[in-house]
């Protein structure tokens, strides 16, 4: 990361703002193209300086998210990672459908929970649909095993990355504070914009065109005359 440090001050590390200005501008451009293409985008935080951010901007922008752990086989063993997300969409389902009202009080406790434990693994990524286009991570450092996974399975990995971390793994990256909870809530809404804006492109693209119908022609009828009286 040292080619984006500007300077040093008492051994803090002062990152060029203008070369995070041309990269978070790079970045928005390629996240809003892969949202107008229609792609699955997962913003991944997990520390506690970004959940709240990540959670929040995600679900405004039509994103997937991971704010508690990222579940090892999420990217590389989607089969097993599906069950789950089928089982919480059934759970939620049934709740909302009234169907627990037949189970015992106990039973539908045992459930809630169940409910609960599920929505903080998967919650946020129930309608992934396989491998996603790009992964946006906060702290390359300690979200390295979506980065990992995300490498191996090709998808993009677009990255908030301080100088304490490795650059290696990340496609694109974007310099930057993501301790500070100023700066993360910055770039991450900054991103969020990008791709909603790119989602709402998306679905202006996919709405069917309205046929206008073709003016009926209207046939002459020929006008007959009165028989003539004998």
């Amino acid at each position: 990361m040292e080619k984006y440090i500007f300077a040093q001050r008492k051994g803090i590390h002062i990152i060029d703002l203008e070369m995070t200005k041309n990269a978070l501008k790079e970045v928005c451009d390629y996240l809003r193209e892969v949202a107008s293409n229609g792609g699955q985008i997962v913003f991944v935080g997990t520390k506690k300086q970004a959940r709240d951010i990540i959670e929040l901007e995600a679900k405004r922008c039509g994103a997937l998210y991971v704010t508690e752990r990222w579940l090892g086989g999420t990217i590389t063993n989607y089969n097993i990672i599906k069950k789950n997300l089928e089982k919480l969409t059934t759970l939620r389902k049934q709740r909302d459908g009234g169907e627990f009202l037949k189970y015992t009080k106990r039973e539908r406790l045992e459930l809630d929970r169940l409910i609960e434990k599920l929505e903080k693994s998967v919650g946020g990524i129930v309608t992934l649909k396989g491998k996603p286009a790009v992964v946006f991570v906060i702290d390359a450092r300690r979200e390295r095993t979506a980065v990992r996974e995300a490498n191996r399975y090709g998808v993009k990995v677009c990255a908030l990355v301080d100088t304490n971390s490795d650059p290696e793994g990340i496609d694109m990256l974007i310099p930057g504070n993501d301790d500070a909870i100023r700066s993360v809530a910055l770039i991450v809404k900054t991103i969020a914009d990008a791709v909603e804006n790119g989602y709402a492109n998306a679905k202006i693209n996919t709405t069917e065109p309205v046929i206008e119908k073709e003016p009926e022609v209207k046939k002459e009828v020929k006008k007959r005359g009165r028989p003539k009286k004998i």
